[in-house]
C-alpha cells in the first residue's frame, strides 16, 4: 500500500532552517508528482510546493517562495523540502501528498516549531 514518511520536523530559532524528508513505497515513486503541504493550528491545509516526476519543474506558494526548495531522489523514492530563513508564520505540521489515480495519500506529517 501507499506510504509515505515524513521527518526532518524540529524546534528552530527565527531565521532558521531545516530540511524535511519524506519516504515513499508503495507505489511507482518515479512516474509521480509529489507535494508537500502544511496546517497551522486554526488554520486550512495549504499547499506549499510541488515537483513533477522528474524534478524538472517546481512551484511554490507565494508565501515561501525564494525560502523553501522542493527537491527529490528517485534513486532513494525520497522526496525533501528546504525550509530557509524561517519565520513563526510557517510554524505548522508539514505533510507529504501524493495522488494516484485522483486518490490523494498523506503521510502523518511532521511537526515544524519555530521560536526564540
Amino acid at each position: 500500500q501507499v506510504q509515505l514518511v515524513e521527518s526532518g520536523g524540529d524546534l528552530v530559532q527565527p531565521g532558521g532552517s531545516l530540511r524535511l524528508s519524506c519516504a515513499a513505497s508503495g507505489f511507482i515513486f518515479k512516474f509521480s508528482a509529489m507535494s508537500w503541504y502544511r496546517q497551522a493550528p486554526g488554520k486550512e491545509r495549504e499547499l506549499v510546493a510541488t515537483i513533477t516526476h522528474d524534478g524538472g519543474k517546481t512551484n511554490y506558494a507565494d508565501a515561501v517562495k525564494g525560502r523553501f526548495t522542493i527537491s527529490r531522489d528517485n534513486t532513494k523514492k525520497t522526496v525533501y523540502l528546504q525550509l530557509n530563513s524561517l519565520s513563526p508564520e510557517d510554524m505548522a505540521v508539514y505533510y507529504c501528498n501524493v495522488e494516484i489515480h485522483f486518490r490523494a495519500f498523506w503521510g502523518q506529517g511532521t511537526q515544524v516549531t519555530v521560536s526564540s
